[in-house]
Protein backbone atom coordinates (compact mmCIF):
# COMPACT_ATOMS: atom_id res chain seq x y z
CA UNK A 1 0.00 0.00 0.00
CA UNK A 2 1.40 3.36 -1.05
CA UNK A 3 0.90 6.41 1.16
CA UNK A 4 -0.15 9.62 -0.54
CA UNK A 5 0.73 12.87 1.15
CA UNK A 6 -1.40 15.88 0.33
CA UNK A 7 0.37 19.22 0.07
CA UNK A 8 -0.31 21.77 2.78
CA UNK A 9 -0.11 25.47 2.06
CA UNK A 10 0.60 26.49 5.66
CA UNK A 11 -2.85 27.87 6.48
CA UNK A 12 -5.57 25.81 8.15
CA UNK A 13 -9.26 26.46 7.47
CA UNK A 14 -9.81 28.15 10.84
CA UNK A 15 -6.87 30.47 10.20
CA UNK A 16 -8.17 31.21 6.72
CA UNK A 17 -11.57 32.17 8.13
CA UNK A 18 -9.85 34.54 10.56
CA UNK A 19 -7.77 35.99 7.72
CA UNK A 20 -11.05 36.68 5.94
CA UNK A 21 -12.73 38.23 8.98
CA UNK A 22 -9.95 40.73 9.80
CA UNK A 23 -10.39 42.87 6.63
CA UNK A 24 -14.19 42.74 7.08
CA UNK A 25 -13.89 44.10 10.61
CA UNK A 26 -11.57 46.88 9.44
CA UNK A 27 -13.90 47.67 6.53
CA UNK A 28 -16.94 48.09 8.79
CA UNK A 29 -14.95 49.91 11.47
CA UNK A 30 -13.89 52.49 8.89
CA UNK A 31 -17.51 52.87 7.76
CA UNK A 32 -18.76 53.36 11.34
CA UNK A 33 -15.99 55.81 12.24
CA UNK A 34 -16.53 57.82 9.07
CA UNK A 35 -20.24 58.16 9.87
CA UNK A 36 -19.50 59.22 13.45
CA UNK A 37 -16.88 61.73 12.29
CA UNK A 38 -19.15 62.84 9.40
CA UNK A 39 -16.49 62.32 6.76
CA UNK A 40 -17.25 62.67 3.09
CA UNK A 41 -18.17 59.42 1.32
CA UNK A 42 -15.21 59.78 -1.02
CA UNK A 43 -12.80 59.74 1.94
CA UNK A 44 -14.59 56.74 3.44
CA UNK A 45 -14.19 54.79 0.20
CA UNK A 46 -10.58 55.93 -0.08
CA UNK A 47 -9.73 54.73 3.45
CA UNK A 48 -11.53 51.43 2.84
CA UNK A 49 -9.59 50.94 -0.41
CA UNK A 50 -6.29 51.65 1.34
CA UNK A 51 -7.13 49.16 4.08
CA UNK A 52 -7.96 46.47 1.51
CA UNK A 53 -4.68 47.04 -0.33
CA UNK A 54 -2.70 47.04 2.93
CA UNK A 55 -4.27 43.78 4.08
CA UNK A 56 -3.46 42.26 0.68
CA UNK A 57 0.18 43.36 0.91
CA UNK A 58 0.53 42.10 4.49
CA UNK A 59 -1.04 38.76 3.60
CA UNK A 60 1.20 38.39 0.54
CA UNK A 61 4.30 39.03 2.65
CA UNK A 62 3.41 37.34 5.94
CA UNK A 63 1.43 34.21 4.98
CA UNK A 64 3.80 31.31 4.20
CA UNK A 65 3.80 29.35 0.94
CA UNK A 66 1.11 31.42 -0.72
CA UNK A 67 -1.60 30.25 1.65
CA UNK A 68 -3.74 33.33 1.08
CA UNK A 69 -3.12 34.11 -2.58
CA UNK A 70 -6.81 33.88 -3.50
CA UNK A 71 -7.72 36.24 -0.69
CA UNK A 72 -4.94 38.61 -1.75
CA UNK A 73 -6.31 38.76 -5.30
CA UNK A 74 -9.84 39.46 -4.07
CA UNK A 75 -8.65 42.19 -1.68
CA UNK A 76 -6.59 43.90 -4.39
CA UNK A 77 -9.51 43.81 -6.84
CA UNK A 78 -11.90 45.14 -4.20
CA UNK A 79 -9.41 47.88 -3.28
CA UNK A 80 -9.10 48.96 -6.91
CA UNK A 81 -12.89 48.98 -7.24
CA UNK A 82 -13.16 51.17 -4.13
CA UNK A 83 -10.60 53.61 -5.58
CA UNK A 84 -12.82 54.00 -8.65
CA UNK A 85 -15.92 54.47 -6.48
CA UNK A 86 -14.10 57.09 -4.38
CA UNK A 87 -13.04 58.92 -7.54
CA UNK A 88 -16.60 58.88 -8.90
CA UNK A 89 -17.95 60.09 -5.56
CA UNK A 90 -15.41 62.93 -5.48
CA UNK A 91 -16.25 64.02 -9.03
CA UNK A 92 -20.04 63.89 -8.66
CA UNK A 93 -21.06 63.56 -5.01
CA UNK A 94 -24.79 64.17 -5.56
CA UNK A 95 -25.40 61.27 -7.97
CA UNK A 96 -26.90 58.24 -6.24
CA UNK A 97 -26.49 54.92 -8.03
CA UNK A 98 -29.72 52.93 -8.23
Amino acid sequence: MKLVFLPHNGVDIDQYILLTIYPIVAFFAIAILSKKLRLDDAFRYLFQAISCILFAVFYMILIPRGGAQGLVIILILFGILLFFVARKQKISPNDNAQ
